[in-house]
Parts: structure tokens; sequence; C-alpha cells
């Protein structure tokens, strides 16, 4: 049975200078020699989190191309990672288990011997939460390292904490630091710009191409859905937007999400069979999806499309992996930091007071209302005809273009 320790009652730790070693904390010389045989990457949720991760895992194999990696992931979405060239293992964990409860605690344990029984040389925690941290440290591994934004405690089961300066504020550029820091340490190249991989294979290729085989083009998508009350801009607005595009390009909409949000698709759908009288024509060019796809088949029919229209969650995030242009709508959360990341990516950014208030909830939603149909289909129309954006071009400090 492996026990786990009172993270509440850690010791007092002396910070090093991060300036100098890009260290908050730990022992820089450990790293500089550091050869691993195994390493194992944390970060379990959600999908676009894991998605901005990608990255780190291809920049440590061109650093240590002879170490296996693992990575540990909500089992909901392994399909993310399944495949990947760069990944020896995957360890699940059923999300939904571990809570703090008997039979929570007992879950952690058993994956706990699990991961301990790996014997790995290096653990990465790139989540930073209390369940991230009590993973990391029942790693057993000599070098357990985490970031400076670790929360809930979760940084005193690491054994060396990457520093994040000030200017560095998108969540990839972020978990980017672990690669760049090491390689610097090292005396190897830093590692080139982000790279995903998209986790399509040849099985949900093929079915992709079937389903849009004579759907007309530009196929645009629509993602109407997110977890957040706050990231929900009304699926109204999106059916607006749909029929401004349809209207001036035509073509197919795709309707995309998971099965929870069918209401909010609903909602869409009933907007689009409202006149004026092209409401048959809108609805003859739908293809809906929402619900019937895999994390693996939606990426494919993502890597499909002409452009994504999206909120701030998963799906936007797995589209630009696939290399789909985009345009993010954005209310609550701040594109700074989670907007889509790359060149072919565009956020529409509310003007309202509160905006990137990072709340969950909110009675009045003003957003919502003061985010036209017109902005988002003007960035779309933007987005179709000059696909690669040049203020959008360069992927470090600023990865997305944003209009407010």
């Amino acid at each position: 049975m492996v026990a786990f320790p009172l993270l509440e009652a850690a010791p007092k730790r002396k910070r090093s200078r991060s300036v100098e070693t890009g260290l908050a904390f730990g022992r820089v010389a450990p790293l500089i020699t550091l050869k691993p045989r195994r390493v194992v990457l944390i970060k379990p949720s959600s999908l676009g989190d894991v998605v901005h991760a990608l990255p780190v895992l291809g920049a440590l194999k061109r650093l240590w191309p002879e170490a296996a990696f693992d990575w540990v992931v909500a089992r909901g979405l392994r399909g993310l990672v399944d495949g990947h060239p760069d990944l020896d293992g995957v360890i699940p964990f059923d999300r939904p288990r571990f809570k703090l409860n008997r039979a929570g605690w007992t879950e952690l344990r058993q994956l706990a011997c699990e991961l301990r029984s790996r014997r790995f040389d290096v653990t990465i925690d790139l989540q930073g939460l209390l369940r991230s941290g009590l993973m990391a440290w029942a790693t057993g591994a000599p070098v357990r390292i985490g970031l400076q934004d670790a929360r809930e405690g979760s940084r005193w089961s690491h054994t060396h904490t990457v520093a994040i300066p000030p200017d560095v504020t998108h969540a990839v550029d972020r978990l980017m630091l672990v690669p760049r820091l090491l390689a610097r340490l090292q005396g190897s190249p830093p590692p080139g710009p982000p790279r995903f991989h998209p986790p399509i294979g040849p099985e949900q290729a093929a079915w992709a191409d079937h389903l849009l085989a004579n759907c007309p083009r530009p196929i645009l998508a629509y993602n109407p859905g997110a977890r957040w009350q706050t990231k929900r801009w009304p699926p109204e607005r999106f059916a607006e937007t749909a029929r401004l595009l349809h209207q001036e390009f035509g073509g197919t909409i795709l309707l995309i999400g998971a099965n929870d949000d069918r209401p909010l698709v609903d909602r869409l759908l009933a907007h689009l069979a409202t006149p004026p009288n092209d409401s048959h024509r809108l609805l003859a060019s739908v293809v809906n999806v929402v619900g019937q796809t895999t994390l693996n088949q939606l990426a494919a029919l993502l890597a499909r499309c002409d452009l994504v229209v999206s909120n701030d969650t998963g799906p936007l995030h797995l589209a630009v992996a696939c290399g789909a242009p985009v345009v993010g709508v954005f209310t609550c959360t701040d594109p700074e930091r989670t907007g889509p990341y790359g060149p072919r990516a565009i956020t529409v950014l509310t003007r309202v007071s509160c905006a990137k208030s990072l709340l969950k909830t909110c009675p009045t939603t003003h957003c919502f209302h003061e985010l036209t149909a017109q902005r988002v289909a003007a960035a779309a129309r933007r987005m179709l005809t000059t696909p690669v954006l040049p203020q959008a071009a360069s992927l470090g400090g600023d990865p997305t273009a944003s209009i407010p």
C-alpha cells in the first residue's frame, strides 16, 4: 500500500534565483546531466489542456530520443494520445471515481501502485493540481518537475519548479518552458515552434472522407457547446453567423459537439428554420454529427474543414492541432492565455467591462448580447479569404490575432 504525504505539512522551501537558472525551486546540477530511461507526463484533462500539452512530448522526445515516454490521461481522453509516435505507453484513469471519499482514495492508491511499479526516472506534472501532485509523488521518480503556477499544494510533490516569466502568458508557451529549460541546461538546441500531432489514423481519415464526400465546399463547422455557462455564446448567435456566411459562401454547415450539447444544437437548428425564406436551403446544407463521433473521428472531420467557429472549449483547440483555420468566440476567458494557438486562428472578444473575468457562471451574461453575429461573421470572412494572418504568424508571445 502506498501512503500519501501530508501536503499541507510540507516544510518551507528556499527559492533559487529563477532569473539565472530558470528554476523557481530545485538544484540545477541534477538536470544538467539528466539522461532518463523512463519518463511520465501527467496531464490528465481536459480536452483543450491535453491538446495544449502535446508539443511538450515531441520536444522532450527530441531531447531524450532513447527514453521511453508514458502519459497519464483521463480514460475518456485516451484517444488524444493513443498512437502518438513519440509515446510508448498510456496510463488511463477514471476521473469520475477520483473523489475525496473512501472509494476515491482506493482508486488513487491503485493508480499510485501502478505508477510506482513502472520505475520512472523523471515525472513531469503539467497539470499542477492536488490530484496530479499526488500522482507525481506516487511515481517515486527521483526528479519530479512542475511549473511555478502549480496550485492546491501540488508544488510540494515536485523536486524542481520551473519559473514562469511574466511575459509568458499563453498555456502552450508556459508548458513549453519545461523542455526549453531542460534543453538549455543540457546544451542542446532549443525546441522549435510547438508541433501538435493530431490523433488521426487511417480508419478515421477514411470515415471522414466518406461522410463528407458529397458535401459542397466550403465546409464550415460550428461548435456551440462549452462546459462553463459563461463560455456558451448563444446558439441563436451561431445560427445567425451560419446564415450570414452561407448566404455569401454557400457550402456545408457542419454541426459538432458532445452528446450533452444536443439541446444547444436543437436551438441552433430551430433558429435556422425560422424565416426569412432561405431556411429550407439552410437546413438542407446541414450535416449534424453532434454526439456521434469519437475524439479521433472528430479530429479527422476538423482536419477537413475550411473553417471552424467555436467557443473557447476543447474542439476549438483540437481543430488548431489538426491544422484547420478557426475563429474562437471569447466572452469570459482570455485569448492571450487560452486562445487558439497558431497562424490560422483569430479570436473575437467581447468588449464588456467584465471580459476575461474567468467566471464560470453569470446572472447577466451581458457579453452574449454585446458580441454580435456580425462581428463573428466578419472574422470568419477574413479567415476564409486570408487564411494565414501575418500578425498571428509568430508562435511566441502573441499566438493569436484578436478582434476586440
